[in-house]
């Protein structure tokens, strides 16, 4: 094919040079100046000619236009299961689907011996996992069953993409179910396989035991049948009787029970119906209950009869000194031979037992003598200081007297003090019993309907000493965030007000728990005060648009930042390019592929949890995968589409988000129609130029003596040939390195 090539291009050329208007024999330099800016001068035997480069035919002069290539057919320029896309200059081929070309390049141009090989579909991961066989056809593939296995379909073969049958076990299905017996050994659920059964322990039977799978695929029913063993009377145990008695067959259970005053010795208290029609563990030993010496509990003593047997009592009193605190004061002897645990408690005399402050200046406590009436007398030893005075104290000593088992006494004590109160009392052995107790009497008032609002704001009513007073008070602000470990935000400033209801804002950042704590210098009172900040719109996606036609883009996702509130989702969303005008960010009416019922609505392709996101991740639009609940759809052929990026937040039942285009997709893949026009319009051009071309020869060999020898213009044609095959390989290898 080269060689006719190299002809046909020559005889162009002889035709081309010999069609040279009157005044060819120019100098060179004229000549050359009028080359096409897709043609070469060369210079042959001292004459000039302007030649078309490789690609280009024409007269070298006034036209070099594109050649297409691709009109030759793609199988013959290509070769077989190729595509042939004619560009500016050159072509390139590339494989049909289910090929691949032999250099492992997308695209290539058939310089080099490469050629489209069938793609052996069979050896791709994740085929055959359907009890099936796989069979590498061209261009393709079909899965057959396994041996044993079957379509329910009744096909002999099926894709995987294109049909949801699958390969199911020929077998007949789980052996038929017998009461009381069980299957022995190994089966097998293919048809003439045989299933062994026995009876249950227990149980007899004298008739066959076995079924097998016929030809139907139906097990054929057995014909055991399983008998109970029977155990008959349970027999008497001395001293007890029987409780309960579930039956005499196999397994049944009889229960004894010693009677009154008697405990089990040894022996079992049931018995049980075995297999051979006997009672097993019928050996129960029942004596009488002795219980031995009661208990010892400190601080008490024992009134007692010194009986021992079932219910037999003894009873506790405290000792001289002590008091009853709790509890039960008698035990009696229990069926397992054993005298009741009982909690009987004796406590030494208190004075002091829980020992608490309320209403700020009242104390009160319990008095425990285990005697009714007695008096006793407690000394107070009153020390106090304020916060805010540095000289002021208190320092007062007075006593009580109170025959109440719990006295509460109330204190002339000062608002916003601290005092320390000694209590003394004397115990009925002379003994000086001595406790203290801090009082911390409260400023009233100092924060009154504390208010938050606008979400970032406090107010508060002031109502401590006078109007017209001035007080300071310290804020010392801290947030965090649980979703963002590392976030800190801190601020610390006073305020001096003399107003009755101060207001104070805070510049506090979205999405965000605070703790604000006010302390009132004058008084040293605090208040602590939560905040929780509502998030506002995740940060507007950081994406680099992409603007493709044809096949969909490769995509890059990069992560946003948590400085609004917590990135939920990402969602990838597909339109229409003509709704891309109409998308409004936060309608969530976007459904799954699956769920529109026509093609003119757009869909979410993909959604990916925040955590799953890795920076800088690649997103393939149309792969047939679910991200999240969403199915990514292939795109179809001739349809333009606009792709949305949008960021979700969700926090505290609040849900904010942005959106960005990321992509816009414009098919420009011509029609049948249109490329059959193309090629028939191209070959009627050529047709054309070379018709005129050779006419125009004709009519100038019969004005010019001299012509060029054909070996020359040959040679010219040759070495043009040359130098734009080298121009075509560099292109490729450009093309190459951009792809990559």
């Amino acid at each position: 094919m080269r060689a006719g090539c190299s002809r046909t291009l020559g005889l162009l050329l002889m035709l081309m040079l010999t069609a040279l208007p009157p005044g060819a024999g120019q100098p060179v330099s004229d000549v050359c100046a009028t080359c096409h800016v897709h043609a070469t001068c060369h210079q042959i035997e001292g004459k000039s000619a302007c030649i078309c480069n490789y690609g280009f035919v024409g007269n070298g002069r006034t036209h070099c236009q594109d050649k297409d290539e691709c009109q030759i057919g793609a199988r013959k320029i290509c070769g077989n299961h190729t595509l042939c896309h004619n560009t500016h200059g050159s072509f390139y081929c590339v494989c049909l689907d289910g090929f691949r070309a032999s250099n492992n390049d997308q695209k290539f141009i058939p310089n080099d011996g490469t050629n489209c090989t069938d793609i052996d579909e069979c050896e791709e991961p994740g085929l055959c996992g359907y009890n099936a066989r796989c069979i590498n056809t061209e261009g393709s593939y079909e899965c057959y069953c396994n041996d044993g296995y079957k379509l329910e379909n009744g096909e002999r073969s099926f894709h995987p993409n294109r049909s949801s049958d699958s390969c199911k076990e020929i077998r007949c299905g789980s052996p038929p179910e017998m009461k009381h017996g069980y299957i022995v050994g190994n089966y097998s659920l293919v048809p003439g396989s045989t299933v062994h059964y026995e009876c249950e322990e227990g149980f007899y039977s004298d008739e066959g035991k076995s079924s097998y799978c016929n030809e139907n695929e139906v097990w054929e029913p057995a014909t055991l049948s399983c008998k109970g063993v029977d155990c008959g009377v349970p027999p008497s145990v001395l001293n007890a009787h029987q409780a309960f008695v579930s039956g005499s067959t196999y397994g049944s259970e009889v229960t004894y029970s010693c009677v009154h005053g008697y405990f089990i010795a040894s022996g079992n208290h049931t018995a049980v119906c075995n297999a051979r029609g006997q009672w097993d563990g019928a050996d129960l030993v029942c004596k009488e209950i002795d219980c031995g010496k009661p208990l010892l509990i400190p601080h008490t003593e024992v009134i007692w009869d010194n009986s021992t047997t079932l219910l037999s009592r003894v009873f506790y009193k405290c000792k001289e000194g002590y008091y009853f605190s709790g509890g039960r004061n008698f035990s009696q002897c229990t069926l397992d031979q054993k005298w009741e645990n009982i909690t009987y408690i004796c406590k030494e005399e208190e004075l002091f037992s829980n020992l608490t402050v309320f209403n700020e200046t009242c104390v009160k406590w319990q008095m425990r003598t285990g005697r009714l009436g007695v008096q006793k007398t407690y000394m107070f030893h009153i020390l106090g200081q304020r916060w805010d005075e540095k000289t002021f104290s208190e320092d007062v000593i007075l006593n009580i007297t109170t025959s109440e088992d719990n006295p509460k006494v109330c204190l002339d004590l000062n608002s916003g003090s601290n005092y320390v109160v000694n209590i003394t009392a004397i115990s009925s052995m002379n003994v000086p019993v001595s406790v203290s107790v801090a009082v911390q009497t409260k400023v009233k008032e100092a924060f009154n309907n504390v208010l938050i609002f606008n979400d970032t704001c406090l107010k508060w009513q002031r109502n401590v000493r006078g109007a017209d007073t001035e007080d300071r008070y310290l804020f010392h602000v801290q947030g965090q965030r649980w979703y963002q470990k590392e976030f800190l935000h801190e601020m610390t400033f006073s305020l001096t007000t003399r107003k009755q209801a101060p207001e104070v804002c805070f510049d506090l950042q979205p999405g965000t728990n605070y703790s604000v704590n006010i302390s009132m210098v004058a008084l040293n009172f605090s208040l602590l005060v939560s905040m929780a900040t509502q998030i506002t719109e995740p940060p507007f996606p950081d994406i680099e648009f992409v603007a493709a036609k044809g096949s969909a883009p490769l995509l890059r996702l990069r992560k946003a930042e948590d400085r609004n509130g917590p990135i939920s989702l990402y969602q990838v969303i597909v339109l229409p390019l003509g709704l891309q005008s109409t998308f409004v960010c936060d309608s969530f009416a976007a459904a799954t592929f699956f769920s529109n019922a026509t093609d003119i609505k757009g869909y979410v392709a993909a959604e990916f949890r925040a955590k799953d996101v890795a920076d800088n991740m690649s997103v393939a639009l149309g792969d047939r995968h679910y991200y999240g609940k969403f199915y990514n759809a292939p795109l179809k052929l001739g349809k333009e589409y606009c792709v949305f990026l949008r960021i979700i937040s969700e926090w505290n039942k609040v849900r904010t988000q942005s959106c960005a285009v990321w992509a816009q997709i414009k098919n420009s893949s011509p029609t049948l129609q249109y490329m059959t026009a193309v090629v028939l319009g191209s070959v009627a051009a050529v047709c054309l130029i070379l018709f005129l071309s050779f006419s125009a020869a004709r009519s100038y060999l019969h004005r010019t003596v001299h012509s060029q020898p054909a070996a020359l213009a040959c040679e010219g044609v040759r070495l043009s040939a040359t130098m734009d095959t080298a121009r075509a390989s560099s292109l490729v290898q450009t093309e190459n390195v951009s792809m990559l």
